[in-house]
């Protein structure tokens, strides 16, 4: 049996950020946000943790830790592309399994890093990613807040900014207010193995990902199996602004780290 820690970790962490300049240097806690994240990682039990940036600062920051670095191109259109060139880098055979866990989620609970690699171990599975129940109305109409529905075998069938499913009978009555039922937020959190992280990046972007805007529909509309597990424990907020650095600063300091 392959065993629960025979994955690798790798966090893409592009120095630019037009809401948090410098974000992977970000100070918390007095340390850097991409080291937070790291060491999230490595607390699940990763075999390898890579960073894959593009800027040197970067590389710096993370030295003298058991954290290996990818420098990448800056030209990257995505993450996912940076990934694919930092697997390249490594050396990774094209069966093992890759968590891509993003650079801006310093309170990343482990054993949904674990549960991720654990789906996209699993046969026939594409692509690996997490979902949480959406227990507001609010977040259903939020387009930043993105939507999945799953079929019975708790694979993707869709993605969307849009309220999926749509209760039409109980948003004809009242839309203030979220009637009973299943909605699920994705967590942006993946797992593949190395050798579909290859194939992901080389294909070119399908119509619902430009419609919608969510990378992972290239992979439903190309037809491969998108694996939408149950967070097992909550995803505390990532850090994209300012005022998100500050409210991670507080969590920490009241000791909230998951």
């Amino acid at each position: 049996m392959t065993p629960p820690s025979d994955f690798v970790v790798a966090i893409p962490a592009r120095y630019a950020s037009t809401r948090l300049p410098g974000k992977p240097l970000q100070p918390l806690g007095g340390r850097p946000l991409v080291l937070h994240v790291a060491e999230r990682a490595l607390a699940a039990g990763a075999r390898e943790v890579w960073v894959a940036t593009d800027d040197a600062r970067v590389r710096d920051a993370l030295a003298g830790t058991p954290v290996r670095v990818a420098m990448t191109s800056d030209a990257h259109p995505s993450g996912t592309d940076r990934l694919a060139e930092c697997a390249a880098i490594a050396g990774w055979d094209d069966d093992i399994v890759v968590v891509n866990l993003q650079g801006d989620e310093p309170f990343a609970p482990v054993d949904g890093i674990r549960a991720v690699a654990a789906l996209a171990r699993q046969p026939q599975v594409a692509l690996a990613t997490l979902a949480t129940a959406i227990d507001g109305v609010d977040a259903l109409f939020d387009p930043n807040t993105v939507k999945v529905v799953r079929d019975a075998r708790g694979h993707a069938l869709y993605f969307s900014r849009a309220p999926v499913p749509w209760p039409r009978d109980a948003f004809l009555r009242d839309r203030g207010v979220l009637p009973a039922g299943d909605w699920w937020r994705h967590i942006g959190i993946y797992g593949y193995r190395t050798g579909f992280l290859k194939t992901f990046a080389a294909m070119p972007p399908g119509v619902l990902e430009q419609v919608e805007m969510l990378e992972q529909l290239r992979v439903l509309e190309a037809g491969h199996a998108v694996a939408v597990g149950i967070a097992p424990s909550p995803f505390p907020p990532g850090v994209d602004t300012p005022e998100d650095l500050a409210r991670a600063e507080a969590r920490l300091a009241a000791g909230r780290t998951g």
